[in-house]
């Protein structure tokens, strides 16, 4: 079954979640908004100037019957929203004067994150005119990281007919630390749960297979495994990987005959930003592969971004992930 088909199954068995859009002005996030609200399994939520979504939609020819617009800059209480992101920065090194308070919530990005931690929303879905930093940034201040977690990743979900893996981390850390490659791991476990990867099998990746070749690199890549391991018993881990070893059976009976991972991983840890940005795209490019995402991992509450060439289907989808994501934790 499609990625979409399992979560859209998941949403009709769940209370019907609130996704929050900031980019009321953009046609893109209306299609999606539109046709989620006639699916009925989201109840979208956009931020704008109602007249100037409405007439966006009407030029458009899209239905926004039903859905909730929020003019958050007029909206009776702005001050009081004002007033919780400040007392939710208090003691911190940002936002600290309420005039920096205030013209942080002049941000859509920031006022539909505060929807999502005060609780009149469920997740949020932005990013089709803001870079992934606008989206991110809001996520990290207000709603912060899950019990347990200390870093934030962005995990691609990789499709190609029946076939589904993880790739991580491909969005947000340059160059993490054997703890939080550990870490990446456990949130990628989640995620692929929660799109019917029944038995999780993480290969940590690198240049090397089981000690092929030295170097910090390596030895940053084994001590994650062991880290991981230790935490995560019963989940399937090995590495350190070359790709090979972890994708081709008949490559991994030559290299790791001994590994219960080699050969058929389905989730793929990269050791650094630029690998896993490169390798994802490579596999979309040249192998056919869709790549969903980046799914952002680790946070309190859900937040995904979008990329700002994104398709209205691209907005859909993502709007989907999202609620799944916030029915999976309740």
């Amino acid at each position: 079954m499609e990625v979409f088909e399992i979560l859209k199954d998941l949403l009709k068995k769940s209370p019907k979640k609130r996704i929050v859009f900031p980019e009321g002005n953009d046609v893109r996030v209306l299609t999606a908004a539109s046709r989620l609200q006639a699916d009925g399994l989201v109840e979208p939520i956009l931020l704008g100037e109602a007249d100037k979504v409405e007439a966006l939609a009407k030029k458009a020819k899209l239905d926004l019957s039903g859905i909730r617009i929020v003019d958050y800059l007029h909206a009776p209480e702005f001050a009081s929203m004002v007033e919780k992101f400040h007392e939710r920065m208090a003691g911190g090194k940002h936002f600290q004067s309420m005039e920096e308070a205030h013209d942080a919530m002049l941000d859509p990005n920031f006022y539909g994150t505060m929807l999502v931690y005060t609780g009149e929303a469920d997740g949020m879905v932005s990013g089709a005119a803001h870079s992934t930093a606008a989206t991110v940034r809001p996520a990290l201040f207000i709603l912060k990281t899950k019990p347990g977690m200390h870093r934030v990743s962005g995990s691609f979900i990789m499709e190609r007919g029946e076939e589904k893996y993880i790739f991580a981390d491909c969005a947000i850390s340059i160059d993490p630390t054997s703890d939080q490659l550990a870490e990446f791991a456990e949130q990628s476990v989640i995620t692929a749960k929660a799109i019917g990867i029944e038995e999780p099998r993480v290969a940590f990746l690198s240049f090397s297979t089981h000690g092929s070749a030295k170097g910090a690199q390596v030895d940053k890549v084994a001590e994650a495994v062991k880290l991981f391991k230790s935490k995560n018993p019963d989940v399937i881990a090995d590495g350190e990987l070359q790709f090979d070893a972890a994708f081709v059976p008949e490559v991994a009976k030559i290299k790791a005959p001994d590994s219960a991972v080699a050969g058929k991983a389905n989730i793929f840890i990269f050791p650094e930003l630029q690998s896993g940005n490169i390798g994802y795209k490579i596999a979309q490019r040249l192998g056919g592969f869709t790549a969903v995402g980046p799914v952002l991992q680790g946070l309190a509450k859900p937040v995904n971004d979008l990329s700002r060439g994104c398709s209205a289907d691209d907005v859909y989808k993502i709007g989907i992930l999202t609620a799944a994501q916030s029915a999976i934790e309740d």
